[in-house]
């Protein structure tokens, strides 16, 4: 972000702070994509989803005096996001909680890189291409749904929407140790999903699929 858009955001911010709507609404406006789009990962259910973060949006506005930088205030809509993304899902799912093993020592340097590549792929103007993009989307967001709540809001804070281990310890308000052990266990069972239809994947990731005792 250029420093004169960090500043009309801060003055954006600090308005909405003293109380001015239309500041908030301008906000809105700019941000509403990525709390969308987070939401939408968590939940599958497009109107789901937009409710959701309508009531994201409402929430941060009540709450957006509390807002004092310390972390992106992209970071901050985020996590109010996805917090009420998971607080959602509890309601209607009564989802068990997944057990974590002590944290591993063992990088993935390359699962993020695989998994936002994927997520974000371009294609060329050509139909079939187009088509097996959207396949390609889709497929991974039935991956994502697959995980354990903990699992996919980790992956999808860190993964889709690249924020740091740290900021995805603030948002969920966990251990940084908790958070590694969430992602590393989420990308395992993301990379088994999609090898079982790795036709789907761009040639450079195919092999990059496959676990361990293949």
């Amino acid at each position: 972000m250029s420093k004169l858009a960090r500043d009309d955001e801060e003055n954006l911010i600090a308005s909405s702070q003293q109380g001015d709507v239309q500041a908030f609404n301008q906000l809105v406006l700019r941000y509403q994509p990525i709390p969308f789009g987070a939401v939408f990962r968590l939940l599958g259910d497009y109107d789901t989803a937009a409710d959701v973060t309508q009531d994201a949006f409402l929430a941060a506005y009540r709450g957006i005096a509390t807002y004092r930088g310390g972390s992106s205030f992209r970071a901050w809509l985020l996590r109010i996001g996805s917090n009420m993304a998971c607080d959602y899902w509890r309601r209607v799912q009564r989802h068990p909680s997944d057990s974590l093993d002590a944290l591993t020592d063992v990088d993935e340097p390359q699962s993020a890189e695989v998994l936002n590549a994927l997520a974000t792929s371009n294609t060329e103007d050509n139909p079939e291409e187009r088509l097996l993009s959207q396949e390609l989307q889709e497929l991974i967001q039935r991956g994502i749904q697959r995980l354990p709540l903990d699992q996919r809001v980790a992956i999808v804070l860190c993964d889709i929407e690249g924020l740091s281990y740290e900021e995805v310890a603030a948002a969920t308000q966990t251990t940084l140790g908790t958070v590694r052990s969430r992602i590393a266990r989420g990308r395992e069972k993301l990379r088994t999903y999609l090898y079982q239809y790795r036709e789907l994947l761009p040639r450079d990731y195919r092999l990059s699929t496959k676990t361990s005792d293949n």
